[in-house]
């Protein structure tokens, strides 16, 4: 096929927006390992995880089998707002590293909330609205979870508290006053707010915070306040099913024009874009009716995929939470205030640990500063500024577009640009400064971490 024949953005029609969303766990020959009760060490019941979330998202989660989860008419409704997503080809970044390589982006940043997280913040809202809740709370990195759980309470008519990670909160003003336009108050975290944030705190004093200590003061506000329950933008099941809508529809593009992607890529934090993205393909292979190659990309200072240990651990730094089964660097792990923003977390979902753990999929990390400068590359010739997380994603595509170069293979790389970066221009100003470090935790430090994490028997 001609490049000719291949527009430059493919759209797909609304009546081609996926009705379904997409559950890999069903194809998995083996399946995550249970949620654990922290307190007894058996598996959460529905009845335990429904104290902390809405009961309809409890049973998305512990749905192991059915691999087609209708989406309600009215989260289609708002998803037809901004979706399908474009898929674009990267024409100008092809020919500027004269690769023989296809490239190929899913853009998820066509929404006021700049990213691909209020696919899952419209479905989570939309349940908490129908359990008649009043309100619920949550945890954000960069912003921009927060940003679209905002934009979906205010929608459903939902009180929106978040706990922002601080070194966010103090780098990205303007995302913070989005989330206050669209009546979510936002704390900094830790904070003094919540009991698990005054013991945080005092452990570690003068902490810039972390996507662990967030959850931790979130889960507490939520099961303190009657008629409120906690909400999370990544890691868990279903909100790894709700971001599955970008796989459908990327799948779906490509299949109109005849196209089979070899390798496709992702930011890694807690796992939500990945997962999203590579499900639908990564059915086909559970299958045995394709193969990819798939890359988890997770940045040099909380590298959990390439340098942390399969075991069960807290979800959260203060040891609130349930225990999953995951790749985790120890729920303790404080990451350096780098600008990787929502991929600060010290774990990954079970799921694509799992995944992983099998070699289905493949992981690597990449400094700071080669992220900024893939980013910069990206937005020069490609007309987007992206996000920090998104440019992690760009590294590796860029990367491997070159291997072909040096190879003359003519791989077809498809990736996903999870958002803006209009937020983030305070981590480009570090940057074009020359202040931008490339802080590696040392393999003591992840020791030490790790050594915490809980011994069951």
């Amino acid at each position: 096929m001609t490049n000719e024949k291949i527009p430059y953005k493919i759209y797909l029609e609304e009546t081609e927006m996926p009705k379904y969303w997409y559950n890999v766990r069903a194809d998995m020959k083996t399946k995550p390992a249970p949620l654990l009760n922290p307190g007894t060490g058996k598996p959460m019941t529905a009845e335990e995880l429904s104290q902390v979330f809405c009961t309809e998202l409890v049973a998305q989660e512990l749905n192991n089998t059915d691999r087609l989860i209708p989406i309600p008419q009215e989260i289609l409704d708002f998803y037809k707002m901004y979706r399908p997503s474009p898929l674009v080809r990267a024409y100008c970044l092809e020919k500027q590293l004269q690769t023989p390589a296809k490239i190929y982006y899913k853009f998820e940043g066509n929404n006021t909330s700049g990213s691909h997280k209020l696919n899952s913040a419209i479905a989570q809202a939309y349940y908490a609205k129908q359990q008649g809740l009043k309100g619920i709370t949550t945890e954000t990195g960069a912003g921009q979870w927060g940003t679209a759980l905002s934009m979906a309470c205010s929608y459903f008519g939902l009180d929106c508290k978040v706990f922002m990670v601080k070194v966010s909160y103090e780098q990205k003003p303007f995302r913070r006053e989005v989330m206050r336009t669209y009546g979510a108050s936002v704390t900094p975290s830790p904070s003094t707010e919540t009991a698990v944030g005054r013991k945080i705190l005092e452990e570690f004093p003068g902490t810039n915070g972390s996507l662990g200590c967030a959850i931790s003061e979130a889960v507490e506000a939520a099961v303190t306040r009657p008629g409120y329950r906690y909400v999370l933008g990544s890691v868990l099941a279903q909100v790894l099913l709700h971001q599955s809508v970008i796989g459908m529809e990327t799948k779906a593009a490509l299949d109109k024009y005849g196209i089979k992607p070899d390798i496709i890529i992702g930011c890694a934090g807690g796992g939500s874009n990945l997962g999203g993205l590579i499900s639908p393909f990564m059915g086909e292979k559970l299958r045995g009716e394709a193969d990819y190659r798939f890359i988890a990309v997770e940045p040099a200072s909380c590298p959990s995929l390439t340098r942390g240990k399969y075991v069960y651990d807290f979800c959260d730094t203060g040891k609130v939470c349930p225990l999953a089964k995951m790749y985790t660097l120890g729920s303790g792990f404080m990451p350096a205030p780098n600008h990787a923003g929502g991929l600060r977390y010290h774990g990954m979902s079970s799921i694509l640990s799992e995944l992983y753990d099998e070699g289905l999929m493949e992981a690597t990390s990449v400094k700071q500063t080669d992220v900024f400068a893939a980013a910069e590359q990206f937005a020069r010739v490609e007309g987007i500024l992206p996000a920090p997380e998104s440019s992690h994603a760009i590294r590796v595509a860029i990367d491997e577009a070159l291997k072909c170069k040096e190879t003359g293979e003519e791989k077809t790389i498809v990736f996903g640009l999870t958002g803006t970066g209009y937020f983030d221009l305070y981590a480009y100003q570090k940057f074009h400064d020359g202040q931008m470090d490339d802080y590696i935790p040392t393999d003591e430090e992840i020791a030490k971490s790790l050594a915490k994490t809980p011994k069951l028997s």
